[in-house]
């Protein structure tokens, strides 16, 4: 039996600077296409846990040592990454210290969490949003459902 065509799977990572008032929120500029403000984050290579994977990922693109605090939520709209189809649980992390850019960071920026930035590349902006709402309630991100082919994706 040959194996399912599934989608990739990435982890994408929220961190909270926890030793800066208000913890702020670090975002990278990515060095790759496409190019644009991001979360942190990348694909989860074989073998590796999704929590094992977002700790890999935010040390690589950000310099810092995470610890992942909660599951915000799965995004999984095939168009969310014109590279293909990918899904992303999302975990909101904290971390103590400076950010420097590796990895596919070309630069990291940090930016309160008030006043995150809109003009993001995937579906982050919508990450952020649901963040926000989160931060404010406690409440997990909402289920994101849409139609594709004239039929609900739930």
């Amino acid at each position: 039996m040959a194996a399912p065509v599934t989608p990739r799977v990435a982890v994408d990572i929220i961190i909270e600077l926890e030793d800066r008032p208000g913890r702020p929120v670090v975002l990278i500029r990515r060095g790759h296409p496409p190019l644009g403000r991001a979360l942190p984050g990348g694909f989860v290579d074989v073998g590796e846990t999704l929590e094992a994977a977002a700790i890999r990922e935010a040390r690589e693109e950000t310099g810092l040592e995470v610890t992942l605090r909660v599951l915000l939520g799965c995004y999984s709209d095939p168009a969310r990454d014109p590279r293909g189809h990918t899904v992303s649980p999302v975990y909101v992390a904290t971390a103590r210290g400076e950010p420097k850019a590796g990895d596919d960071a070309a630069a990291v920026e940090v930016h309160a969490a008030e006043a995150l930035p809109r003009d993001t590349v995937f579906d982050h902006g919508l990450i952020l949003e649901d963040y926000r709402r989160w931060r404010a309630t406690g409440e997990p991100a909402p289920l994101h459902r849409r139609m594709q082919r004239g039929k609900s994706s739930h």
